[in-house]
């Protein structure tokens, strides 16, 4: 019987090693605490607000935020990620551009011009009512997909684009 406790041990232990599975493979790397984050942002630019629109966000650090510009002028939106130059006439430049930290995202254009002398129809085209869709997106995914397509990031992160 002393011989044969030795063996029922290691067998009973062995049960539970083999029972526990530790094959992490199955997640395909997804990242579960971080979740996709997308906000639609209209606002006109002008010189009272510096050209600027700014938006709260909430970030961790390791994350990024995207930008894109809807330059459809009606129907369907069509995403364009900034920053971005919009050649205008006359060698006259306008760009979009963003900043953003953990908790705040600023777009603002910028010129190589006064943006105050533009046209009516420039400024309708490029200035008001600008619609922009700002995306939080986990590091992993912003390392792994081409970011300038706002279709690949939305199928790399798995989700539906939000409705307008």
């Amino acid at each position: 019987m002393k011989k044969l406790l030795p063996f029922a041990m290691l067998a009973f232990f062995s049960l539970f090693l083999l029972s526990c599975e530790t094959d992490d493979s199955r997640d395909n790397g997804q990242d579960y605490d971080t979740y996709p984050v997308m906000k639609d942002v209209t606002g006109s630019f002008s010189a009272s607000n510096e050209y600027t629109l700014q938006q709260s966000i909430q970030i961790p650090q390791s994350d990024v935020v995207l930008v894109y510009r809807n330059t459809a002028a009606s129907g369907s939106a069509v995403w364009q990620l900034i920053p971005k130059t919009e050649y205008l006439s006359a060698d006259r430049e306008l760009d979009y551009n963003f900043l953003f930290s953990t908790d705040a995202v600023e777009i603002y254009t910028e010129a190589n011009f006064d943006q105050s002398t533009m046209s009516t129809d420039e400024r309708t085209r490029y200035l008001n009512s600008q619609r922009f869709r700002i995306v939080l997106v986990p590091a992993s995914v912003a390392a792994s997909t081409d970011t300038s397509s706002y279709n690949s990031v939305l199928r790399a992160m798995e989700v539906q684009a939000p409705k307008p």
